[in-house]
């Protein structure tokens, strides 16, 4: 199925209006409210391709394009669209900012309980977690850039008022949430004997290499980026100690939460008291991913062309970017710890904090090694190395191939998803749990990301046959029918033969957001320039010789008398010739076409005065 973002993105705002907008004003609903994580997914829904894509602009109610209002018909007229937009958004702070007017960054309902006979308490309820830190500093980013332009093109007194509350507000929390996931990244050392070393020795040994080889190696290969984060990251003695010890290894990363002792932040921004944390200081994947995610938003072209940070923010930008390049630097050598075979492609992959196996951990380091690859120039040997992973992802996925007997991939992986368990969750009620069932969803994101950064033809090609089958099964899984509507997810439209499991709540925001986040990237990979074939170039370069040959030899021909119409044919082949010039280095196929056209047309011109010649 071919990705067509700007048709599909109307479609899911179509979608979204109607489910989301009850008389032209937004409608949280019965789960609204509950979770920061969800409420935040839901306004990225709109805002983010809004503040992303030119074409999609909801700031500038002039600008407004007809099937955009069309599609968002339900939400407001052109003029009340914005507005609508704004007392969403001030909504959404109000309600998640706590009695002592401090952000909060509930996981609500996203928590699950590893005890079924015992349910989240609702202290636990209320804790932060690292989605709703990183979902909230991409949305405070796209609301401060929808503002930004928003106040210059209303008048109302009222709209402007709560655009002001909702600025301060804004910042307050994006000023929160980095502070959260500095106060949440940790550094775990531990010996080579223990449970954790040992699975990091079997992982990167691959039954090839011995612990002391293993050892060995992460000594030599790790041994400047151990220094770099003793003396860059504000750590605990214990862990400056451990991260000394070159006898020990380590792991970087985002726990799942605030972590127990962490630090607080001095900042001269007015964020309160920082909260005790609960988490272990244990890196995560998943919630690892999801950290890079948000904070390359920090120091997005957009972000530093509007201006969105302040000066402390900045500064906290600086040092969440030091984490960000740090974290991709660990898990990409991780990654491809032996050049011969690759840990990565050792499928699927165990994690050595929570002990625990799955494809979603191979495609959440794949998506680090995507990071990295699109933060440094990456070679030929390593793209086509990790599409093979992404292929192979999908395949044991079931994405591309069929389900077999007995199969619990889908169970695993699209219904109910993997259970992290929230280690040190379970001193302030029973051990919590994090669902992770947006597979699919995070393999199209990935795909379509390692396709704008290849310049490969082939594994180009490859990249684009795989994010079009990933996104048609993804289509698939829309809700057909009820609430939710167009919405997602819909797991038994695309696995009609599965023992699927109903999710309680009826819309998957984390899912749609995801969707929606491609078909931005969709639309960026699209405005890149194609990539250029040179053996194309060199044949487009020796048509455009002959026909620049060709063209000063028929104008040295006399002219017919055919009132001016052969001028006028050699003006416009003169005219094509120099497009397929000026396209010869970014469009090599199109100057070839246009080459072969002037050729074409030019041995018409020679025909037609042989054949005159002939006729005399």
């Amino acid at each position: 199925m071919q990705i067509k973002p700007r048709q599909h993105l109307l479609d899911i705002w179509q979608a979204l209006a109607r489910h989301s907008f009850k008389g032209e004003q937004w409608d949280w609903g019965e789960w609204g409210g509950k979770s920061s994580v969800a409420d935040a997914e839901r306004l990225l829904c709109l805002l983010y391709p809004a503040t992303e894509i030119p074409a999609f602009r909801l700031d500038d109610p002039d600008t407004t394009q007809g099937d955009v209002q069309q599609a968002l018909r339900k939400a407001g007229g052109r003029l009340d669209l914005p507005a609508n937009l704004v007392k969403a958004a001030s909504e959404f702070m109000t309600t998640h900012t706590g009695d002592d007017k401090r952000p909060t960054f509930a996981g609500g309902y996203y928590f699950g309980s590893a005890d079924k006979a015992e349910d989240p308490t609702e202290e636990q309820r209320q804790l932060g977690v690292v989605d709703s830190f990183s979902m909230s500093i991409t949305l405070c980013l796209a609301t401060l850039g929808f503002l930004k332009v928003y106040e210059t093109r209303t008048r109302r007194t009222d709209i402007q008022e709560t655009i002001a509350e909702l600025r301060t507000a804004t910042s307050n929390r994006l000023t929160a949430a980095m502070v959260s996931l500095l106060r949440s990244f940790t550094v775990n050392a531990f010996d080579t004997d223990s449970p954790q070393g040992r699975n990091l020795c079997e992982l990167l040994g691959q039954g090839r290499l011995s612990q002391r080889q293993v050892l060995t190696k992460f000594q030599n290969r790790f041994r400047a980026l151990r220094a770099a984060i003793v003396e860059s990251v504000s750590l605990g003695i214990d862990v400056q100690v451990g991260l000394r010890d070159e006898n020990q290894l380590f792991e970087c990363g985002w726990a799942w939460s605030l972590v127990k002792d962490a630090p607080e932040v001095v900042t001269d921004e007015p964020v309160g008291p920082q909260p005790e944390g609960v988490a272990d200081a244990v890196p995560y994947l998943y919630f690892t991913v999801v950290a890079l995610d948000g904070i390359q938003d920090l120091f997005s072209d957009r972000t530093l062309t509007l201006g969105l940070l302040n000066i402390e923010q900045q500064k906290l930008a600086e040092a969440l970017r030091l984490r960000w390049e740090l974290t991709q630097q660990y898990w990409s050598r991780i990654a491809r710890f032996d050049p011969d075979r690759w840990p990565l492609e050792d499928i699927p992959w165990r994690t050595t904090g929570q002990q625990l196996e799955s494809e979603y951990f191979s495609l959440s380091v794949a998506a680090i090694l995507v990071h990295d690859l699109m933060r440094r120039r990456a070679t030929d040997d390593d793209l086509a190395r990790t599409v093979t992973v992404m292929e192979r992802l999908a395949e044991r996925g079931r994405i591309t191939s069929r389900m077999t007997r007995d199969d619990r991939t889908v169970y695993e992986l699209h219904n109910a998803g993997v259970k992290l368990p929230l280690q040190g969750s379970e001193r302030i009620g029973p051990p919590l749990t994090w669902s992770l069932h947006d597979f699919s969803a995070q393999l199209l994101k990935r795909t379509v990301q390692l396709r704008a950064l290849s310049r490969n033809l082939e594994s180009h090609d490859r990249l684009l046959s795989l994010a079009e089958d990933v996104f048609d099964h993804m289509w698939r899984r829309r809700i057909r029918e009820g609430e939710g509507t167009g919405l997602w997810d819909y797991v038994h439209a695309a696995y009609p033969e599965a023992e699927i499991v109903p999710r309680r709540v009826p819309v998957s925001w984390n899912i749609t957001e995801r969707v929606a986040e491609v078909m931005v990237q969709v639309h960026q990979m699209y405005k890149q320039p194609p990539v250029r074939s040179l053996e194309l170039s060199e044949l487009a370069g020796a048509l455009l010789s002959e026909s620049a040959h060709l063209l000063g030899n028929e104008q040295m021909e006399p002219a017919p008398t055919d009132d001016g119409r052969h001028g006028m044919q050699l003006r416009n082949i003169e005219v094509k010739l120099r497009r397929a010039r000026s396209l010869l280095d970014q469009q090599p196929g199109t100057s070839y076409a246009l080459a072969l056209d002037v050729l074409g047309q030019l041995d018409a011109l020679t025909r037609a005065r042989e054949a005159a010649a002939q006729g005399r």
